[in-house]
């Protein structure tokens, strides 16, 4: 069968493109060009990250002893809480917390599952949560307990700005959809902590992450930082 000759015209043309060394020297420039973005981009990220947590680490030195001596008065025992958490890529890390529960209080869930008010099933979120301590409810609403996560910033395991880590059952659940928001560097804060935090649906989590991915970059994450401010003051969606 005869090509169109418009359409043959276009082909000769395109195969002569790909064989003319002017062409592929132009393509490489633009994928060098590109790869340099990205390389560029994901260092300033990098930057920021550490100085930020490094300064924020040491201006909030007071906090993080006082808040150490409130949990151990009222329910003695480790004041970090440490979880294996899943990272970029799927790479699991150690992730820290101020312990805001009961020291049981993961053998406790177990019996409160039942009692999950998340819609979707993946995560476990419940807004009267008897596994709570009274220093903890105070230190989940204005995101205190989120201070040691800091650390995890600044060894590279966390950025301050991303989806946030889940854990490997959550993962174990996710679709292939949800495992994209694996693609990226998890982070403190992220679109939906300054949008609702927990009074967002997982769904609907899983969306403003993926929308956040798409259009990451430096200036959004300053953006988003400086939302953050108010959503923590104000404490909403926080339990």
């Amino acid at each position: 069968m005869e090509l169109d000759p418009t359409v043959r015209k276009e082909l000769i043309k395109t195969i002569s493109s790909s064989i003319n060394p002017r062409f592929r020297y132009r393509r490489r420039l633009k994928v060098k060009a590109w790869e340099t973005t990205i390389m560029l981009s994901y260092l300033l990220k990098r930057v920021l990250d550490s100085a930020v947590s490094l300064l924020a680490l040491v201006m909030l030195l007071p906090v993080f002893i006082l808040t150490a001596v409130a949990i151990w008065i009222e329910n003695p025992g480790p004041v970090f809480y440490v979880q294996i958490r899943v990272g970029l890529n799927g790479k699991h890390f150690r992730f820290y917390k101020f312990r805001s529960m009961v020291m049981n209080a993961d053998n406790i869930k177990k019996e409160l599952a039942a009692y999950n008010e998340s819609g979707a099933g993946v995560i476990f979120k419940m807004k009267q949560d008897p596994r709570i301590t009274k220093v903890g409810k105070i230190i989940r609403k204005f995101s205190i307990d989120e201070l040691p996560q800091l650390i995890n910033v600044l060894k590279g395991d966390m950025s301050l700005v991303g989806p946030r880590p889940p854990l490997p059952a959550e993962v174990a659940e996710y679709t292939l959809e949800e495992r994209k928001r694996l693609h990226i560097i998890p982070g403190i804060t992220c679109l939906w902590q300054v949008s609702g935090r927990s009074d967002i649906p997982f769904t609907d989590q899983v969306r403003l992450d993926m929308q956040y991915i798409q259009s990451a970059s430096f200036l959004n994450d300053v953006i988003l930082l400086l939302k953050t401010i108010p959503a923590v003051l104000t404490g909403r969606g926080a339990y």
